[in-house]
Protein backbone atom coordinates (compact mmCIF):
# COMPACT_ATOMS: atom_id res chain seq x y z
CA UNK A 1 0.00 0.00 0.00
CA UNK A 2 1.85 3.19 -0.73
CA UNK A 3 1.50 6.23 0.54
CA UNK A 4 -1.00 7.86 -1.76
CA UNK A 5 -3.61 5.19 -0.93
CA UNK A 6 -3.31 6.09 2.80
CA UNK A 7 -6.99 7.93 4.10
CA UNK A 8 -5.75 11.79 4.38
CA UNK A 9 -4.61 12.95 7.57
CA UNK A 10 -6.44 15.73 9.05
CA UNK A 11 -4.07 18.68 8.91
CA UNK A 12 -5.39 21.87 10.65
CA UNK A 13 -5.01 23.25 14.21
CA UNK A 14 -7.79 21.95 16.32
CA UNK A 15 -8.47 22.85 19.78
CA UNK A 16 -9.32 20.94 23.21
CA UNK A 17 -6.73 18.03 24.47
CA UNK A 18 -3.39 16.80 22.09
CA UNK A 19 -4.32 14.34 19.79
CA UNK A 20 -2.32 10.95 19.71
CA UNK A 21 -2.32 9.86 16.36
CA UNK A 22 -2.44 6.39 14.53
CA UNK A 23 0.49 5.74 12.68
CA UNK A 24 -0.06 4.06 9.29
CA UNK A 25 2.11 2.94 6.24
CA UNK A 26 1.62 6.45 5.02
CA UNK A 27 2.59 8.19 7.95
CA UNK A 28 0.30 9.90 10.44
CA UNK A 29 -3.48 9.51 10.44
CA UNK A 30 -5.61 12.14 12.33
CA UNK A 31 -9.06 10.18 12.71
CA UNK A 32 -12.33 11.71 13.69
CA UNK A 33 -13.33 8.58 16.38
CA UNK A 34 -11.06 9.28 19.42
CA UNK A 35 -11.03 7.99 22.80
CA UNK A 36 -10.28 10.22 25.84
CA UNK A 37 -6.85 9.54 27.75
CA UNK A 38 -7.64 10.15 31.28
CA UNK A 39 -5.06 10.81 34.36
CA UNK A 40 -6.14 9.67 37.54
CA UNK A 41 -7.69 12.20 39.00
CA UNK A 42 -9.84 11.70 35.71
CA UNK A 43 -8.69 14.62 33.78
CA UNK A 44 -8.76 14.42 30.28
CA UNK A 45 -5.08 14.40 29.24
CA UNK A 46 -5.01 13.68 25.41
CA UNK A 47 -7.54 11.87 22.75
CA UNK A 48 -6.04 8.70 20.78
CA UNK A 49 -7.54 8.36 17.40
CA UNK A 50 -9.24 4.98 16.82
CA UNK A 51 -8.51 3.25 13.14
CA UNK A 52 -11.80 1.34 11.78
CA UNK A 53 -11.09 -1.76 10.66
CA UNK A 54 -10.70 -0.93 7.23
CA UNK A 55 -7.50 1.09 7.99
CA UNK A 56 -6.17 -2.12 9.93
CA UNK A 57 -6.90 -4.29 7.18
CA UNK A 58 -4.90 -1.91 4.66
CA UNK A 59 -2.04 -1.67 6.95
CA UNK A 60 -1.37 -5.08 7.77
CA UNK A 61 -1.82 -5.64 3.98
CA UNK A 62 1.49 -3.11 3.66
CA UNK A 63 3.18 -4.98 6.37
CA UNK A 64 2.60 -7.92 4.67
CA UNK A 65 4.26 -6.76 1.05
CA UNK A 66 7.07 -4.82 3.02
CA UNK A 67 10.65 -6.55 2.64
CA UNK A 68 12.82 -6.27 5.69
CA UNK A 69 16.06 -4.56 6.11
CA UNK A 70 19.38 -6.21 5.71
CA UNK A 71 20.23 -7.26 9.36
CA UNK A 72 23.47 -4.75 9.85
CA UNK A 73 20.53 -2.39 8.93
CA UNK A 74 18.02 -3.39 11.65
CA UNK A 75 20.67 -3.80 14.43
CA UNK A 76 21.83 -0.49 13.73
CA UNK A 77 18.20 1.28 13.62
CA UNK A 78 17.43 -0.35 17.03
CA UNK A 79 20.53 1.13 18.77
CA UNK A 80 19.85 4.40 17.14
CA UNK A 81 16.06 4.02 18.27
CA UNK A 82 16.97 3.14 21.91
CA UNK A 83 19.43 6.44 22.04
CA UNK A 84 15.65 8.47 20.76
CA UNK A 85 13.10 7.13 22.82
CA UNK A 86 15.90 7.56 26.30
CA UNK A 87 16.86 11.13 24.71
CA UNK A 88 14.94 13.16 22.23
CA UNK A 89 11.94 14.98 21.49
CA UNK A 90 9.09 12.63 19.78
CA UNK A 91 5.22 13.43 18.70
CA UNK A 92 6.01 16.60 20.18
CA UNK A 93 6.82 15.79 24.00
CA UNK A 94 10.44 15.71 25.78
CA UNK A 95 11.76 12.56 27.56
CA UNK A 96 10.78 14.62 30.46
CA UNK A 97 7.35 15.95 29.17
CA UNK A 98 6.89 12.19 28.07
CA UNK A 99 7.63 10.63 31.46
CA UNK A 100 5.42 13.33 33.28
CA UNK A 101 2.59 12.15 30.97
CA UNK A 102 2.99 8.63 31.86
CA UNK A 103 3.16 9.23 35.71
CA UNK A 104 -0.34 10.48 35.39
CA UNK A 105 -2.12 8.19 33.46
CA UNK A 106 -0.54 5.23 34.85
CA UNK A 107 -0.27 6.55 38.60
CA UNK A 108 3.17 4.87 38.67
CA UNK A 109 6.21 7.31 40.98
CA UNK A 110 7.80 9.43 38.61
CA UNK A 111 10.80 7.58 39.64
CA UNK A 112 9.71 4.40 38.75
CA UNK A 113 8.95 5.85 35.05
CA UNK A 114 12.19 7.34 34.79
CA UNK A 115 13.91 3.84 35.33
CA UNK A 116 11.57 2.18 33.07
CA UNK A 117 12.75 4.58 30.17
CA UNK A 118 16.16 3.65 30.69
CA UNK A 119 15.04 -0.07 31.14
CA UNK A 120 13.29 0.08 28.04
CA UNK A 121 15.74 1.65 26.19
CA UNK A 122 18.83 -0.64 27.29
CA UNK A 123 16.36 -3.89 26.04
CA UNK A 124 15.89 -2.18 22.50
CA UNK A 125 19.60 -1.51 22.31
CA UNK A 126 20.30 -5.14 22.91
CA UNK A 127 17.60 -6.58 21.05
CA UNK A 128 19.74 -7.69 17.75
CA UNK A 129 22.22 -9.32 20.33
CA UNK A 130 19.40 -10.50 22.87
CA UNK A 131 17.61 -12.53 20.02
CA UNK A 132 20.89 -14.27 19.14
CA UNK A 133 21.04 -15.96 21.68
CA UNK A 134 17.85 -17.33 21.57
CA UNK A 135 18.88 -18.83 17.91
CA UNK A 136 19.94 -23.41 18.52
CA UNK A 137 23.97 -23.55 18.24
CA UNK A 138 23.24 -25.89 15.46
CA UNK A 139 21.51 -23.33 13.06
CA UNK A 140 22.88 -20.14 11.11
CA UNK A 141 21.38 -17.09 11.00
CA UNK A 142 21.37 -17.26 6.75
CA UNK A 143 21.32 -19.48 4.51
CA UNK A 144 24.17 -18.15 2.78
CA UNK A 145 26.33 -18.67 5.85
CA UNK A 146 29.49 -21.05 5.11
CA UNK A 147 28.35 -23.06 7.93
CA UNK A 148 24.80 -24.01 6.46
CA UNK A 149 27.35 -26.85 4.62
CA UNK A 150 27.99 -28.43 7.38
CA UNK A 151 25.46 -27.50 9.88
CA UNK A 152 22.40 -27.81 7.26
CA UNK A 153 19.87 -26.24 9.47
CA UNK A 154 18.80 -22.20 9.14
CA UNK A 155 17.04 -20.19 11.78
CA UNK A 156 13.77 -18.59 9.81
CA UNK A 157 11.11 -16.82 10.69
CA UNK A 158 7.65 -18.70 11.41
CA UNK A 159 5.75 -15.71 9.57
CA UNK A 160 6.36 -11.78 8.43
CA UNK A 161 4.22 -9.86 10.62
CA UNK A 162 3.55 -9.83 13.76
CA UNK A 163 0.65 -8.45 16.13
CA UNK A 164 1.76 -6.44 19.40
CA UNK A 165 -0.87 -6.09 22.10
CA UNK A 166 1.23 -5.13 25.27
CA UNK A 167 -0.67 -4.16 28.45
CA UNK A 168 -0.75 -0.32 29.49
CA UNK A 169 0.89 -1.33 33.30
CA UNK A 170 4.14 -0.51 33.04
CA UNK A 171 6.30 0.80 29.88
CA UNK A 172 8.81 -1.70 30.46
CA UNK A 173 6.73 -4.02 29.17
CA UNK A 174 7.16 -2.51 25.68
CA UNK A 175 11.28 -3.35 25.67
CA UNK A 176 10.58 -6.95 24.56
CA UNK A 177 8.27 -6.59 21.55
CA UNK A 178 11.02 -4.80 19.13
CA UNK A 179 13.25 -7.97 19.60
CA UNK A 180 10.67 -8.88 16.36
CA UNK A 181 12.05 -6.14 14.19
CA UNK A 182 15.50 -7.09 15.09
CA UNK A 183 14.76 -10.61 13.41
CA UNK A 184 13.25 -9.14 10.38
CA UNK A 185 9.23 -9.43 11.21
CA UNK A 186 7.59 -6.17 10.54
CA UNK A 187 5.45 -4.96 13.68
CA UNK A 188 1.20 -3.80 14.27
CA UNK A 189 0.92 -2.56 17.85
CA UNK A 190 -1.94 -1.99 19.24
CA UNK A 191 -1.20 0.58 21.90
CA UNK A 192 -2.86 0.19 25.85
CA UNK A 193 -6.16 2.40 25.88
CA UNK A 194 -4.60 3.20 29.53
CA UNK A 195 -1.11 3.94 28.68
CA UNK A 196 -0.67 4.82 25.34
CA UNK A 197 2.00 7.29 25.56
CA UNK A 198 5.05 4.87 25.67
CA UNK A 199 4.16 2.98 22.53
CA UNK A 200 3.44 5.95 20.40
CA UNK A 201 6.63 7.33 21.18
CA UNK A 202 8.31 4.20 20.73
CA UNK A 203 6.92 3.15 17.43
CA UNK A 204 8.05 7.37 16.57
CA UNK A 205 11.74 6.47 17.62
CA UNK A 206 11.70 3.00 15.27
CA UNK A 207 10.71 4.95 12.58
CA UNK A 208 13.26 7.84 13.15
CA UNK A 209 15.82 5.59 13.42
CA UNK A 210 15.19 3.48 9.81
CA UNK A 211 12.34 1.06 10.12
CA UNK A 212 10.30 2.09 7.28
CA UNK A 213 6.64 3.02 8.03
CA UNK A 214 5.64 -0.17 6.43
CA UNK A 215 7.56 -1.63 8.90
CA UNK A 216 6.12 -0.85 12.39
CA UNK A 217 2.51 0.81 12.26
CA UNK A 218 1.17 2.20 15.41
CA UNK A 219 -3.41 0.99 15.39
CA UNK A 220 -4.95 2.57 18.35
CA UNK A 221 -8.59 1.04 17.94
CA UNK A 222 -11.92 -0.36 19.33
CA UNK A 223 -12.26 -4.45 19.45
CA UNK A 224 -13.67 -5.27 16.15
CA UNK A 225 -10.60 -3.99 14.70
CA UNK A 226 -8.33 -5.16 16.93
CA UNK A 227 -9.61 -8.61 16.09
CA UNK A 228 -8.71 -7.70 12.59
CA UNK A 229 -5.17 -7.14 13.53
CA UNK A 230 -4.76 -10.46 15.11
CA UNK A 231 -6.32 -11.87 12.18
CA UNK A 232 -4.53 -10.57 9.86
CA UNK A 233 -0.75 -11.09 11.43
CA UNK A 234 1.06 -14.23 11.14
CA UNK A 235 1.55 -14.35 15.04
CA UNK A 236 0.12 -12.70 17.94
CA UNK A 237 1.76 -11.45 21.13
CA UNK A 238 0.38 -9.66 24.32
CA UNK A 239 -1.69 -9.65 27.22
CA UNK A 240 -4.48 -7.78 26.96
CA UNK A 241 -8.12 -9.35 26.69
CA UNK A 242 -8.42 -9.72 22.55
CA UNK A 243 -5.21 -11.53 22.91
CA UNK A 244 -6.42 -13.64 25.57
CA UNK A 245 -9.68 -14.73 23.62
CA UNK A 246 -6.97 -16.34 21.10
CA UNK A 247 -5.18 -18.19 23.68
CA UNK A 248 -5.68 -21.60 22.26
CA UNK A 249 -4.14 -20.43 19.06
CA UNK A 250 -0.79 -22.00 18.50
CA UNK A 251 0.34 -18.67 16.86
CA UNK A 252 -0.88 -16.55 19.90
CA UNK A 253 1.73 -15.88 22.51
CA UNK A 254 -0.02 -14.78 26.05
CA UNK A 255 1.24 -12.76 28.50
CA UNK A 256 0.31 -14.42 31.86
CA UNK A 257 -0.18 -13.34 35.32
CA UNK A 258 3.66 -13.20 36.64
CA UNK A 259 2.88 -14.76 40.75
CA UNK A 260 6.62 -14.30 41.41
CA UNK A 261 7.06 -15.74 44.64
CA UNK A 262 10.37 -16.13 47.23
CA UNK A 263 10.56 -19.38 49.43
CA UNK A 264 13.12 -19.55 52.10
CA UNK A 265 13.93 -23.18 53.75
CA UNK A 266 14.49 -24.19 57.03
CA UNK A 267 18.00 -22.89 58.32
CA UNK A 268 17.62 -19.49 56.33
CA UNK A 269 17.98 -16.21 58.42
CA UNK A 270 15.37 -14.51 57.28
CA UNK A 271 16.20 -11.20 58.79
CA UNK A 272 19.80 -11.04 56.27
CA UNK A 273 17.13 -11.52 53.74
CA UNK A 274 14.47 -8.39 54.34
CA UNK A 275 15.87 -5.77 51.98
CA UNK A 276 15.47 -8.54 49.25
CA UNK A 277 11.93 -9.63 50.24
CA UNK A 278 10.70 -5.63 50.81
CA UNK A 279 12.53 -4.69 46.88
CA UNK A 280 11.11 -7.58 45.76
CA UNK A 281 7.42 -6.84 47.04
CA UNK A 282 7.83 -3.08 46.31
CA UNK A 283 9.98 -1.78 43.41
CA UNK A 284 8.10 -0.25 40.61
CA UNK A 285 5.74 0.42 42.82
CA UNK A 286 4.65 -3.27 43.31
CA UNK A 287 3.01 -2.97 39.84
CA UNK A 288 4.91 -5.77 37.82
CA UNK A 289 4.96 -9.09 36.91
CA UNK A 290 8.36 -9.85 38.51
CA UNK A 291 6.96 -8.44 41.90
CA UNK A 292 6.83 -11.16 44.36
CA UNK A 293 3.26 -11.40 45.65
CA UNK A 294 3.81 -14.47 47.75
CA UNK A 295 6.72 -14.83 50.48
CA UNK A 296 6.64 -19.08 51.61
CA UNK A 297 8.76 -19.94 54.84
CA UNK A 298 9.80 -23.44 55.88
CA UNK A 299 9.35 -22.61 59.83
CA UNK A 300 7.11 -20.16 61.42
CA UNK A 301 5.72 -17.47 59.20
CA UNK A 302 5.00 -14.90 61.96
CA UNK A 303 8.06 -13.43 62.84
CA UNK A 304 8.50 -12.43 59.18
CA UNK A 305 5.21 -11.01 58.20
CA UNK A 306 5.73 -8.82 61.04
CA UNK A 307 8.67 -7.65 59.75
CA UNK A 308 7.31 -7.14 56.39
CA UNK A 309 4.68 -5.17 57.59
CA UNK A 310 6.64 -2.72 59.41
CA UNK A 311 8.63 -1.98 56.76
CA UNK A 312 6.03 -1.37 54.12
CA UNK A 313 4.01 0.32 56.68
CA UNK A 314 6.69 2.79 56.44
CA UNK A 315 6.45 3.66 52.66
CA UNK A 316 4.60 7.41 52.07
CA UNK A 317 1.21 8.57 50.67
CA UNK A 318 2.31 11.00 47.74
CA UNK A 319 0.46 11.58 44.60
CA UNK A 320 2.85 10.16 41.87
CA UNK A 321 4.66 13.06 40.54
CA UNK A 322 6.90 13.84 43.61
CA UNK A 323 10.33 12.54 43.64
CA UNK A 324 9.61 10.58 47.22
CA UNK A 325 6.59 8.49 45.75
CA UNK A 326 6.69 4.93 45.94
CA UNK A 327 3.27 3.78 45.83
CA UNK A 328 1.07 3.76 43.11
CA UNK A 329 -2.26 5.47 42.28
CA UNK A 330 -5.46 5.15 41.17
CA UNK A 331 -9.09 7.16 40.18
CA UNK A 332 -10.18 6.98 43.88
CA UNK A 333 -13.33 4.86 41.93
CA UNK A 334 -10.97 2.04 40.54
CA UNK A 335 -9.38 1.72 43.71
CA UNK A 336 -12.49 1.41 45.89
CA UNK A 337 -13.35 -1.50 43.65
CA UNK A 338 -9.48 -3.00 43.85
CA UNK A 339 -9.64 -2.64 47.79
CA UNK A 340 -13.15 -4.81 48.31
CA UNK A 341 -11.78 -7.36 45.45
CA UNK A 342 -8.55 -7.81 47.52
CA UNK A 343 -10.54 -7.67 50.94
CA UNK A 344 -13.05 -10.28 49.85
CA UNK A 345 -10.18 -12.47 48.99
CA UNK A 346 -8.49 -11.68 52.57
CA UNK A 347 -11.35 -13.31 54.24
CA UNK A 348 -10.24 -16.11 56.70
CA UNK A 349 -6.27 -14.45 56.94
CA UNK A 350 -4.78 -12.81 59.03
CA UNK A 351 -4.44 -9.31 58.01
CA UNK A 352 -0.65 -7.39 59.17
CA UNK A 353 -1.50 -4.44 57.20
CA UNK A 354 -3.94 -3.04 55.05
CA UNK A 355 -6.94 -5.75 56.88
CA UNK A 356 -9.63 -2.74 57.07
CA UNK A 357 -8.57 -1.29 53.62
CA UNK A 358 -5.34 0.10 51.71
CA UNK A 359 -6.77 3.00 49.82
CA UNK A 360 -5.43 6.09 50.93
CA UNK A 361 -7.28 8.88 48.73
CA UNK A 362 -5.19 12.24 48.03
CA UNK A 363 -8.80 14.14 47.75
CA UNK A 364 -8.48 15.35 44.01
CA UNK A 365 -10.05 12.11 42.30
CA UNK A 366 -6.85 10.03 42.94
CA UNK A 367 -5.90 7.05 45.71
CA UNK A 368 -2.98 6.04 46.41
CA UNK A 369 -2.92 1.68 47.17
CA UNK A 370 -0.74 1.34 50.51
CA UNK A 371 1.17 -1.86 51.18
CA UNK A 372 -1.31 -4.84 51.78
CA UNK A 373 0.15 -7.66 54.24
CA UNK A 374 -2.15 -11.11 54.95
CA UNK A 375 -0.69 -14.31 56.51
CA UNK A 376 -2.39 -17.32 55.23
CA UNK A 377 -2.84 -20.86 56.94
CA UNK A 378 -1.10 -23.49 54.04
CA UNK A 379 0.94 -23.50 51.43
CA UNK A 380 -1.94 -24.42 49.07
CA UNK A 381 -4.01 -21.37 49.94
CA UNK A 382 -5.92 -19.85 46.83
CA UNK A 383 -4.90 -16.39 47.81
CA UNK A 384 -1.51 -17.39 47.07
CA UNK A 385 -2.39 -17.12 43.17
CA UNK A 386 -3.92 -13.28 43.51
CA UNK A 387 -1.93 -10.86 41.91
CA UNK A 388 -2.86 -7.74 41.55
CA UNK A 389 -0.75 -3.81 40.85
CA UNK A 390 0.63 -2.96 44.07
CA UNK A 391 2.80 -4.38 47.13
CA UNK A 392 0.12 -6.80 48.10
CA UNK A 393 1.45 -9.89 49.46
CA UNK A 394 0.90 -13.25 51.04
CA UNK A 395 2.87 -15.13 53.47
CA UNK A 396 2.60 -18.99 53.65
CA UNK A 397 4.05 -21.40 56.09
CA UNK A 398 5.56 -24.16 53.90
CA UNK A 399 7.57 -27.82 54.34
CA UNK A 400 8.65 -30.50 52.60
CA UNK A 401 5.48 -32.48 52.25
CA UNK A 402 3.77 -29.60 50.46
CA UNK A 403 6.17 -30.33 47.81
CA UNK A 404 6.38 -28.06 44.31
CA UNK A 405 2.52 -27.58 44.07
CA UNK A 406 2.48 -24.65 45.87
CA UNK A 407 5.62 -22.99 43.90
CA UNK A 408 3.94 -24.20 39.99
CA UNK A 409 2.75 -21.51 37.63
CA UNK A 410 4.97 -18.98 38.47
CA UNK A 411 7.14 -16.27 36.48
CA UNK A 412 9.50 -15.83 38.91
CA UNK A 413 10.88 -18.04 42.24
CA UNK A 414 13.74 -16.61 44.24
CA UNK A 415 14.77 -19.52 46.65
CA UNK A 416 16.53 -18.87 49.67
CA UNK A 417 18.23 -22.52 50.45
CA UNK A 418 21.27 -24.84 50.66
CA UNK A 419 19.55 -27.75 49.44
CA UNK A 420 20.57 -28.88 45.92
CA UNK A 421 18.15 -31.37 45.24
CA UNK A 422 15.55 -29.24 46.01
CA UNK A 423 17.30 -26.42 43.07
CA UNK A 424 17.35 -28.89 40.82
CA UNK A 425 13.57 -30.18 41.78
CA UNK A 426 12.40 -26.13 40.78
CA UNK A 427 14.59 -26.32 37.82
CA UNK A 428 13.17 -29.16 35.84
CA UNK A 429 9.69 -27.94 37.39
CA UNK A 430 8.17 -26.50 33.69
CA UNK A 431 5.82 -24.51 35.31
CA UNK A 432 8.53 -21.88 36.81
CA UNK A 433 9.58 -19.42 33.93
CA UNK A 434 12.79 -18.47 36.16
CA UNK A 435 14.79 -19.61 39.06
CA UNK A 436 17.22 -17.11 41.55
CA UNK A 437 18.86 -19.24 43.85
CA UNK A 438 20.35 -17.19 46.67
CA UNK A 439 19.03 -13.75 47.85
CA UNK A 440 18.16 -11.89 44.30
CA UNK A 441 15.25 -9.89 44.15
CA UNK A 442 12.62 -11.45 41.82
CA UNK A 443 12.65 -7.85 39.65
CA UNK A 444 16.26 -8.89 38.81
CA UNK A 445 16.99 -9.26 35.25
CA UNK A 446 19.12 -7.90 32.60
CA UNK A 447 19.02 -7.67 28.36
CA UNK A 448 20.10 -11.25 26.67
CA UNK A 449 18.26 -13.41 29.76
CA UNK A 450 14.71 -14.49 29.06
CA UNK A 451 11.88 -13.45 30.42
CA UNK A 452 8.79 -15.70 29.79
CA UNK A 453 11.23 -17.63 27.34
CA UNK A 454 12.83 -16.20 24.60
CA UNK A 455 10.23 -14.36 22.05
CA UNK A 456 13.03 -15.71 19.86
CA UNK A 457 11.67 -18.84 20.58
CA UNK A 458 8.05 -18.56 19.69
CA UNK A 459 8.95 -16.19 16.30
CA UNK A 460 11.59 -18.82 14.79
CA UNK A 461 12.37 -22.35 13.81
CA UNK A 462 14.77 -24.17 12.79
CA UNK A 463 15.12 -25.52 8.80
CA UNK A 464 16.77 -28.16 7.41
CA UNK A 465 18.57 -26.51 4.23
CA UNK A 466 20.77 -28.95 1.86
CA UNK A 467 23.09 -27.62 -0.70
CA UNK A 468 24.19 -29.17 -3.62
Amino acid sequence: MGAEQEPQAGTGQESGPPVLDALGPGGPYRTHTRQEVTDVTGAVMAEMGLVPALFVNRAMKALHAATPLPAAERASALTRAAELFRTATLGGLTVREYEAAVTRVSGLPIEVVRAATRTCADRVSHSYRSVQLARPSGAVPDWRDPLVRTTQAVWTRRGEVLAVHVPGNHPGTHGFWPEALALGYRVAVRPSTREPFTAHRLVLALREAGFGNDHVVLLPCGHEAADAIVRAADLAYGGDEIIRRYADDPGVLSLEPGRSKILLTAGTEWREHLDMIIDSVSRHAGSGCVNATAVLVEGDPVPLAGAIAERLAALPSLPPHDDKARLPVQNTKAARALEKFVLDRARGTRAWLGGTGFVDELGDGSAVLRPAVHQVDSADAPQLSAEVPFPCVWVAPWSREDGLDSLRDTLVLTVVTEDEHLVEALIDEPTISNLHVGSHATHWHRPGLPHDGYLGEFLMRSKTVVRI
